[in-house]
């Protein structure tokens, strides 16, 4: 099957003019994608392209440019094949790959959810958003000042590990709480992430929305602190407490300036269900920002969750087509405008705020996710008789190779679903095949390649998955066991090692790699980002 191909001079020529719809979709690992790709290439693993493709490219016929290695596209061909499946007409493959864009010239850029990284460091470097680095910190706390350490990192990432004394607040949570949680205005405000971004983008908002208080960004997070010799706390589970009457109404008040200094449009129930039917011309992401406990309770039909401090953080994991229209959902008129307002300065050219009713909220829950074919399954207790048995049997693993590591049936082999057709060679010669991933979809959509793979082999699935089998109690395994494919697959945060050297080390050039894109953005030519 041959599909249209676009060189990377024509692509980036699209890219510069920034006028019309595309995505640029990088169909490699993730971690793989992180070594090198264009500004604005949207990961999305050939892996697991069926599960994100519908939410992350909801117009099937927008132009969608396919990124692959280079020179060859095999990645490339076979994602344009399952996205024709899936009904996605308007496809080109990059002529080339990461490799021929290189080798015209352009900028690659490293790490992961770019342009987001880069716009804090435009934002920290526009507006001389203060900053205060660990040690000084640390000792003004000592001396007995008072000072709120507000987290604006999503609670997992809070409990795992903290600034200690640190309130969980995440993003768009900071100017919608702090009200309630910062009770006068003389009390020194610090706002701290992992890294830079979120710290940074956070201490904006609140300046920006006109808080009183002095207000600092934690000069390179939860790093930082860690580098400076200073310990981190670990499993907090403080979260700032939602808003009162009063505390709301103040809110509000400072997101209605927020919007009329910044442009955000926000639009009422009519011209929400004007927006909704007009999708066909337009891809439009429905996307609701408050927490998601709220999003689990209720939410408007269609809706996708995207906590506000991630979107802005990560826009890239959220909204894969340029150009589009974004409509934010909220409760309060406060989350969503505060989003809007960082969105309007990323260049996002369409963005509006629905503040919601409850009478809007009509579907509770999560998101529903594309409709995959079942594969024949296997239970969880099934698969430990089976085990138990002796019987020549492998258990694959499809699931990501963090994930892996953390826990998985004993004795499975862990493996990329893109790559199965190399890897499964490792697999002994058994009568039976078991898939797994965490809870079961990914596995059943390998079940058909692993079957042409090995067709004189019984196939089946883990009925829910890994997630089934701990949940059974059954015994499980940790580490990188038994590996057939490169680890790759992910982007390993500084942290994800067990070697407190390698740890220090990783940190500190993740924080200068962020420091750094400022540069790299301004050669590359790419990024419009927005002055106020």
């Amino acid at each position: 099957m041959s599909f249209k191909t676009i060189t990377p001079t024509a692509l980036r020529t699209i890219m510069k003019k920034n006028v019309e719809e595309y995505a640029l979709i990088d169909v490699r690992e993730h971690g793989v994608h992180s070594e090198g790709h264009p500004y604005f290439a949207v990961p999305l693993p050939l892996s697991k392209l069926e599960l994100r493709a519908n939410a992350l490219l909801p117009r099937k016929s927008a132009p969608i440019y396919i990124l692959d290695q280079g020179p060859e596209l095999p990645l490339g061909e076979r994602a344009a094949e399952k996205l024709q499946e899936l009904g996605f007409s308007n496809l080109f493959l990059v002529e080339g790959g990461v490799v021929g864009w290189h080798d015209a010239g352009y900028e690659l850029f490293s790490g992961v959810n770019v342009p987001s990284k880069a716009f804090g460091e435009f934002v920290e470097e526009t507006y001389g958003t203060p900053h205060i680095n660990a040690a000084d910190l640390a000792a003004r706390r000592d001396a007995g000042e008072k000072i709120f350490v507000l987290d604006s990192r999503p609670f997992p990432e809070f409990h795992r590990m903290s600034i200690p004394g640190g309130v969980d607040m995440p993003g768009a949570e900071l100017v919608h709480r702090v009200y309630e949680t910062v009770g006068d205005e003389e009390t020194q405000i610090v706002v701290n992430c992992a890294g830079r971004t979120r710290s940074i983008i956070g201490a904006q908002s609140l300046i920006n929305a006109g808080v009183k208080n002095p207000i600092a960004a934690l000069k390179d997070g939860t790093m930082g602190w860690h580098l400076a010799g200073l310990d981190l706390a670990h499993r907090e589970d403080k979260i700032a407490p939602s808003p009162g009457e009063q505390a709301l109404a103040r809110s509000q008040q400072s997101a209605k300036e927020v919007a009329a200094r910044f442009g955000v449009k926000r639009i009422d129930q009519a011209a929400f269900r004007s927006l909704q039917l007009n999708t066909e011309e337009r891809s439009f992401y429905l996307l609701d920002v408050r927490s998601e406990e709220e999003f689990l309770a209720g939410h408007i039909p269609g809706a996708r969750h995207a906590p506000g401090g991630q979107l802005v953080q990560a826009t890239d994991e959220y909204v894969g087509i340029r150009n589009s229209r974004i409509v934010l959902i909220d409760d309060d008129a406060v989350r969503g405008v505060m989003t809007a307002s960082w969105l309007i300065q990323m260049d996002w050219p369409d963005v509006y705020v629905y503040t919601a009713t409850d009478a809007d909220m009509a579907e509770s829950g999560p998101a529903p996710i594309s409709e995959i074919t079942k594969a024949p399954v296997l239970s969880a207790l099934e698969l430990d008789a089976v085990l138990a048995s002796g019987e020549a049997v492998a258990v694959i693993d499809l699931a990501s190779s963090l994930e892996y590591r953390s826990g998985h049936v004993p004795g499975a082999n862990w493996t990329i679903r893109a790559r199965l057709a190399e890897d499964h060679i490792f697999i002994p010669a058994v009568g039976l095949i078991v898939l797994t991933s965490p809870d079961g979809d990914l596995a059943h959509l390998a079940a058909p390649e692993v079957e042409r793979l090995r067709p004189q082999t019984i196939v089946r699935v883990l009925d829910g998955g890994t997630n089934a089998w701990a949940s059974a109690s059954l015994a499980m395994e940790s580490g990188e066991t038994n590996l057939l494919s490169r680890t790759d697959d992910v982007w390993y945060k500084p942290y994800d090692t067990n070697d407190p050297e390698a740890i220090r080390r990783r940190m500190q050039e993740y924080l200068d790699w962020e420091v750094g894109l400022v540069q790299q953005i301004e050669r590359d030519g790419l990024a419009r980002f927005r002055k106020f």
